[in-house]
Order: C-alpha cells, then structure tokens, then sequence
C-alpha cells in the first residue's frame, strides 16, 4: 500500500513558552500510532519578523515560514501556500494530538472528506476543565482539494477565522465528520439537554455534519487554557471582546447564523 503524505500546519506566536509548546504539539504527531503510514510533513507558520532559528526548526523537524503580516490567519495561509500533499491538517502550537487521533481520523475520512473533533481542555497547573465540543482547527483533517476549494483564511478575522472558513465549507455543501468520544450523546434526541455545544455543531452546519464516535474515552484533541489563548482574552479585555463580538455580528450578517 502507496504511504499517504500529510501536511500538518501549525499557526505559531512568539511568546515566552513558544518553543515548549512547538515542541509538545510536534512530539504528539510523531507519536501517533499510525504515523508510518504517511509522509509526514510539518509547516510552522509565524508572524512577519518570527522565523525560528534554523538550528530549532531542524532540530525539531519542521519547516518554518513567515507571513506577510501578523496574524493567525496571514500566518496560516503562508504555511496553507507551501501545501503540496495528499491531506492537510492543523494543530495550534499550545494543543496536542491523542495517539489515536490520526488513526481515527483516518477512518473517518472514509465517511466524508473533511474531519473535525471535540477536545479535552486544561489549564497550565495541568487541571481538567471540560471537554469542549466546538470544532477547533486543531482537529481538523482533510483532503487537500477540499481545502483548495473553500480557500485560505480570511485574514479580516482576529478572533473568529475558524467560523469563518466554517461557513464557506457549509456553502460548499462539503460533507464532515465531527468525532467524539465513545460515551458522548450522537442521537439528536438527547444531545440538546446535555451536550448543548454539540448540538450547534449539528444545527449550524446546514445538516452536512455527523457525528461518530472513536475508542477513547476522551476527545482525541487536547487542548491548553492560558492566558496568551485567544479565548482567555476575549474573556479578559473588553477591547478584544468587542472585536469578538463585532466578528461575530459580521458572520451573522454573512451567512444567518455563526457556523460550527
């Protein structure tokens, strides 16, 4: 069987605990139980002026490119350039990846070739703090012509750019699993009352999402609440929620809902 290769693109920021982080998110995809079965590439996108020394991105085994400007979305798209694999994927650079989660996805993309996943957040005392069921780009994988047919990351976005490409896959009309553990709710029925997250993912997807559980017995994507995340200062800064909340009112007006 011909090896698959894999793009995993990993959005960085210059910030006291960047190298640490970089290096947690690589390690998880190098561990991951079926790795040999693709060539793997990693991409770390920076911010204009953020190149890593050479001797680091070698070290840890990826390629490093600068952006145009500074942002999430300017570094994501340098690095989405650069893709010339089978699939791509994305790990921000303070979350990891379950062992399992490549093979799962990997099933999983045998449903529907675009695949998203609920996550398990801590804090940085290494406390659990819930399981969040939204779908985060670190758990997405996908084949890389349906990324090429809904684009790169609209740079307007600061906070919300993951809603954003959400929308234009829904308008696409490109199917997608979302992955959750093996206890979680997947009948409609009973996933409102519990799972109330869950369900946006199920009614602000157009009806193109379905849900399917793995082996684990926690989401396959974990991922880390400190106070450099882009959701700790939303919550802490009126100045950056008012640049949410403004986002958020833009992808109303955009597509009549704010996409999961």
């Amino acid at each position: 069987m011909p090896v698959k290769t894999l793009t995993v693109i990993i959005p960085s920021r210059f910030q006291p605990q960047q190298l640490l982080f970089l290096d947690r998110a690589v390690q998880s995809l190098k561990k991951q139980t079926v790795i040999n079965d693709y060539e793997l590439t990693v991409i770390v996108g920076v911010d204009k002026g953020g190149l890593l020394e050479k001797s680091m991105s070698e070290s840890m085994g990826v390629k490093c490119v600068e952006s145009q400007k500074a942002s999430q979305a300017s570094a994501l798209n340098a690095a989405i350039d650069c893709v010339d694999t089978e699939f791509v994927a994305f790990l921000e650079d303070d979350d990891e990846w379950h062992v399992k989660y490549l093979e799962a996805a990997t099933q999983a993309m045998a449903f529907a070739p675009f695949v998203s996943s609920t996550q398990i957040e801590y804090n940085e005392n290494n406390v659990l703090l819930r399981i969040n069921d939204f779908p985060t780009p670190s758990g997405w994988f996908m084949r890389t012509d349906v990324l090429k047919k809904v684009g790169n990351f609209n740079e307007e976005y600061r906070f919300h750019l993951d809603n954003e490409w959400l929308g234009r896959i829904a308008d696409a009309n490109i199917p997608r699993i979302h992955m959750v553990e093996f206890t979680a709710p997947v009948d409609i029925r009973y996933i409102s009352g519990v799972r109330p997250w869950l369900a946006n993912v199920l009614k602000n997807s157009k009806g193109l999402v379905r849900l399917a559980r793995h082996s684990e017995s926690i989401p396959l994507v974990r991922r880390l609440r400190h106070s450099e995340a882009g959701m700790e200062k939303i919550a802490n800064s009126p100045e950056h929620r008012a640049v949410s909340q403004n986002e958020c009112r833009c992808l109303v007006e955009c597509f009549g809902r704010i996409p999961w």
